[in-house]
Parts: C-alpha cells; structure tokens; sequence
C-alpha cells in the first residue's frame, strides 16, 4: 500500500468521525503512544530442535537469530476515530542481535473494549516494514498486542499488556512474545474521568 493511499484512507476515517453519532468525550482524539518492549524469542526455542549441523541451518538460519531475547522502543502518533477504534502509525526500533537492529514504521490499527469513564481493554494489531539497512533487509513483522489502559490524569492515559509478534525475513522467520508497556497523551482533556470534573 503506497503511502499516498494511506493518508487518503486516513483522512477519510477522520472525516467520517465528524458525522458520528457519539460525543467527543468518547475519543482521545490525537495521540502520541511511546513504548518500550521486550519479548522472548518463541522461534529459537522451535529450532532448537531441528538439525542445527545442516549447512543450511549455518548459513541462513542461525546468523540471523543469535538472542533469544528482543527488546525495543517505539512511538506512535495517531487519532481515536470513533469510541472503540484508533488509527496510529509511527516508528520502532527493536534490537536482536549486535547485527541485527531494525527500525521499522508500523501501521497500528486500535480496538477499545469498556467503559468510557473507566479502563478499558485493548486489542491492537500491528504492521512494519523495516526502513533500515542490516544483517537482513527489507524485512517486515505482524504484530498483536492484548493490553489494558487505564487513565492516569486529564490527559494521559498508562496501557500494559502482551504482544506476539512475527517477523518476516528472507530466509526465516522469528515469533517473538513478550510484554509492554505504553503511555498516551492525548488531545481531549474530557477522555478522562480526570477531566470531566
């Protein structure tokens, strides 16, 4: 999807928001989402058990997956279109290996499940493309992540949850699943129960 096609869908959404039956204390309205993650390395357990003295093993599999561990750090900037979904894209960065940094600009799509006043469950999905030159190149991950948020003041929410992730390289794949741990800071002051006083 070029990214011409991705503000125009972007704007669309926005635009529809307008004409929503629902008031604007339901929505964050803008967003800024910082992350930090780590997660533990569900593919290396699976290889483990496969022939690791195989000349193919040595020469794709093996360079590209050295940790078992990933950690990473992101920011995403995006807007609650309507009380259960959130449209955001930004960039992360996840370290692997000492050869293997990728940074990568995600697509964040975000389903609230709750109560407007109270917190509230979320289920994101995630999508990547890595922007960087490394070990490995033009990689791509999907990612899901399970978490809640919880109002913290008038315009700052604290989201923490799980996440798997799966990432695309050339010759492999690595499944990573971990936990986070996200704030917001939003537009809206009345999201909160904080600003409804």
């Amino acid at each position: 999807m070029s990214l011409k096609k991705l503000i125009t869908i972007v704007m669309i959404l926005i635009s529809v928001s307008g004409w929503a039956q629902e008031t604007a204390s339901n929505r964050m309205g803008f967003y800024f989402s910082p992350t930090l993650q780590v997660g533990y390395n569900l593919g290396n357990s699976i290889k483990n058990d496969q022939n690791r003295d195989s000349p193919y093993y040595q020469e794709y599999v093996r360079p590209y997956l050295p940790n078992d561990f990933t950690y990473g750090i992101g920011a995403a900037l995006g807007y609650q279109v309507f009380s259960f979904f959130g449209l955001g894209t930004g960039i992360q960065y996840n370290y692997i290996a000492d050869s293997l940094h990728l940074l990568s600009w995600t697509l964040q799509p975000k389903f609230f499940i709750g109560k407007d006043n109270g917190g509230k469950t979320i289920i994101e999905l995630e999508y990547g493309r890595q922007l960087n030159q490394a070990k490995v190149n033009d990689s791509e991950h999907y990612g899901l992540k399970l978490g809640y948020q919880d109002s913290f003041s008038k315009r700052l929410n604290q989201e923490f949850g799980l996440f798997l992730r799966s990432d695309q390289f050339k010759y492999t794949n690595a499944m990573f699943i971990g936990a986070y741990f996200s704030a917001s800071i939003f537009s809206n002051k009345k999201y909160t129960v904080y600003g409804k006083d």
